[in-house]
């Protein structure tokens, strides 16, 4: 779309946007008011004139998408969402970063009726974008019939210098250049100043030919203060075969006359004096907080929302006559449903990994889940960061993705991070279940997007494989110590190290039946003894911690285990039992979860004033909450060696627990 308010109108749209901003940082004493300043026409020309929205109903599911990358600008984002007729009353303006109010510092996804994505942290709204870029290519493949359009929205991204400097973003822009995702439109807000002061001194290089390089459509030199260059440049990049960046030269704090253009606009408020200046310059006469009603009007997108909705929807029925099921299923994973078939494959399966027995590691066993679990989940996006052979996140059904060729399953490159952030924005977007795999230890590398996924509480699934000292002659670069502890330090996230078949496929059930909230698969090299259960048993999986064997007679003592250490548990069990010690061994395979259980489930699995010892091949420093009388892991880093050479270096063995149990008694 094309049309919208007359361009008499663009000043004082954008000064309205200015004017909100530097209010609401001033009231807050507290804020960035430069950006959105600076962003202001930019802002005009895109939601505007562009962006394809309904602010009544903020999950249309074939809106455009729209992420404030550089998410300290959150003002720009929470004065359009107001202007334009979203959910946002201006109380909620003037409370801007204060507790409880729908407007916090950075934008929250779930918070904030129209915000996609949670941004702040530079660099991953960009890659969140490429995420919700890729999963409209693949519902667009998936569900687009001849005649019938169902599936057809531009992600448009806001970034500035500092998620250009990010190396998520060479990681995720890359990635999108390569598939060319011509359905991403992103753009820099190129003013030169970050909050050290002007940007030369250390980023100097030529960003449009980087993109370029990239495979990216690159509109060079646009003036940002200008809505109808900016406009035009929208055009130009959405009838490009490419993701575009559209470089727009703008001015931190536009308006300000003591401060534009200056570091000093950036991240504090202006003053009551420089903003009684500013209104001189733009001869904006209206009190704090204050929008004219030819202004609202100006930027109303409720009626030709309501319209461009009704649209669809008038689209979406002939669709439902010409595919019925198709519509269905479109409806399904829109809504984050699972297919009325998945619980019974699962539970089938769960049944036929207790019957089967098999020994072989988690990894390997994850693999089978998902040849199991993958024929009733068409929503499944797969994926690795160049470690598919090794993290087994492939099967049967998984096709790669290329440019140009539809799939369900992407080959991430060594991108960590990026693979971790474009995730999210598949799950943001709906109507795909990503996944993603690479070594634990290289959880380092995507830390801050676990930590977004669990912010957003939103259903991303990270495999990780090669999970301990078990990684062998690898070494210590490469063996994981601290990470499963970090892991489960995270508010939100389901963290499982599971030690067999049976507690890996109740591990991804759980995965996937999670719709608030990430999981983490923690997952060996090495092969995993396979452990029998009663059905009773196998119920009480989902519940993260259980009795996997009771002692023979009263329990002197209670072995905790995750993982590898399961199998090392119930083998220093039965050396106890020889020498007349009676002991309960407990498996927990996700604390998180454990921790969630009613205090009298805890208790009887726990048992009162009976000393724990808890064994896991990493850190021991959480595992005191449970009342452990000693904890028997790794507080330093790994050795390069042959795996079992390890386990017995470190003292992780029968022999050695059952002497530290002995020890506590």
């Amino acid at each position: 779309m094309t049309e919208g308010p007359s361009a008499a109108m663009y000043p004082l749209m954008a000064n309205a946007i200015r004017a909100l901003a530097m209010d609401a940082v001033q009231k807050a004493n507290s804020g960035h008011p430069g950006a959105p300043m600076g962003m202001a026409e930019m802002a005009v020309a895109l939601w505007g004139r562009h962006l394809k929205h309904n602010p009544a109903n903020p999950h249309w599911s074939d809106r455009d998408r729209f992420v404030l990358s550089n998410g300290h600008a959150s003002m720009l984002l929470y004065a359009l969402l107001h202007l334009t007729g979203y959910d946002l009353p201006m109380e909620q303006i003037k409370q801007f970063r204060q507790l409880h109010s729908k407007t916090p510092g950075h934008p929250e996804y779930g918070l904030t009726p129209g915000v996609e994505t949670t941004t702040g942290p530079l660099g991953q709204g960009v890659a969140n974008a490429v995420g919700m870029a890729l999963a409209e290519r693949m519902m667009a493949e998936q569900f687009n019939k001849p005649g019938h359009t169902l599936v057809d929205h531009i992600t448009y991204v806001f970034m500035g210098d500092g998620c250009m400097m990010e190396g998520i973003s060479h990681e995720a822009c890359s990635l999108a250049g390569t598939l060319g995702l011509n359905k991403l439109i992103a753009f820099w807000d190129d003013n030169g100043i970050s909050i050290d002061g002007h940007v030369t001194p250390w980023f100097a290089e030529d960003t449009p030919k980087r993109f370029e390089a990239y495979g990216w459509n690159v509109i060079r030199a646009v003036d940002g203060r200008n809505v109808e260059a900016v406009s035009n440049a929208i055009l130009n990049a959405r009838s490009s075969n490419k993701p575009t960046l559209i470089c727009c030269k703008t001015v931190i704090g536009q308006g300000s006359p003591n401060k534009a253009g200056s570091h000093d606009v950036h991240g504090s408020p202006l003053g009551a004096d420089e903003i009684a200046a500013v209104r001189k310059v733009l001869g904006w006469n209206y009190e704090p907080f204050e929008i004219p009603a030819n202004v609202y009007q100006a930027w109303d997108a409720r009626p030709r929302g309501k319209t461009m909705e009704a649209e669809w929807n008038q689209r979406f029925l002939a669709y439902q006559a010409a595919w019925p099921a198709e519509a269905a299923e479109f409806t399904r994973r829109m809504k984050g449903e699972l297919s009325p078939h998945f619980e019974l494959i699962a539970l089938e399966f769960i049944a036929q990994c207790r019957d089967k027995g098999e020994t072989i590691a988690s990894r390997k066993a994850s693999q089978n889940t998902l040849e199991a679990f993958g024929p009733t989940l068409p929503e499944f996006f797969g994926g690795s960061a160049d470690l598919t052979g090794s993290n087994l996140t492939n099967w049967s059904g998984s096709k790669p993705m290329k440019a140009g060729q539809p799939g369900n399953y992407l080959s991430y490159g060594v991108r960590e991070f990026g693979m971790s952030a474009i995730m999210n924005g598949v799950a943001l977007h709906g109507g795909l279940i990503p996944y993603g795999g690479t070594f634990l230890t290289f959880s380092d590398y995507s830390r801050n997007a676990l930590r977004m996924a669990a912010l957003m509480k939103i259903r991303s699934i990270f495999v990780f494989t090669h999970d301990s000292i078990g990684l062998g002659e690898d070494g210590p670069t490469h063996q994981s110590i601290e990470h499963v502890s970090s892991l489960r330090l995270i508010p939100h996230m389901e963290v499982w190290r599971p030690c067999d078949t049976t507690e890996t496929a109740v591990a991804w059930a759980a995965a996937i039946r999670r719709h608030h909230g990430p999981t983490s698969l923690i997952l060996s090299r090495q092969n995993l003894p396979f452990q029998s259960r009663t059905p009773e048993q196998i119920v009480e999986i989902s519940r993260g911690g259980y009795v996997l064997k009771e002692s023979e007679g009263l329990a002197r003592a209670i072995l905790i285990a995750t993982g590898s250490e399961v199998g090392l548990a119930v083998e220093a069990q039965k050396l106890l039992a020889a020498e007349g010690i009676p002991t309960r061994v407990i498996s927990m395979p996700s604390t998180s979860v454990f921790d969630q259980q009613d205090d009298l489930y805890r208790e009887s699995v726990l048992l009162r004033n009976i000393p724990k010892v808890a064994v896991e091949a990493g850190s021991t420093g959480l595992w005191w909450k449970y009342g452990c009388s000693a904890v028997l892991g790794i507080d330093t880093f790994g050795e390069s060696a042959p795996a079992g050479a390890l386990f017995k270096h470190f003292g992780l063995t029968p022999e050695n627990l059952a002497t530290i149990v002995k020890t506590v008694l």
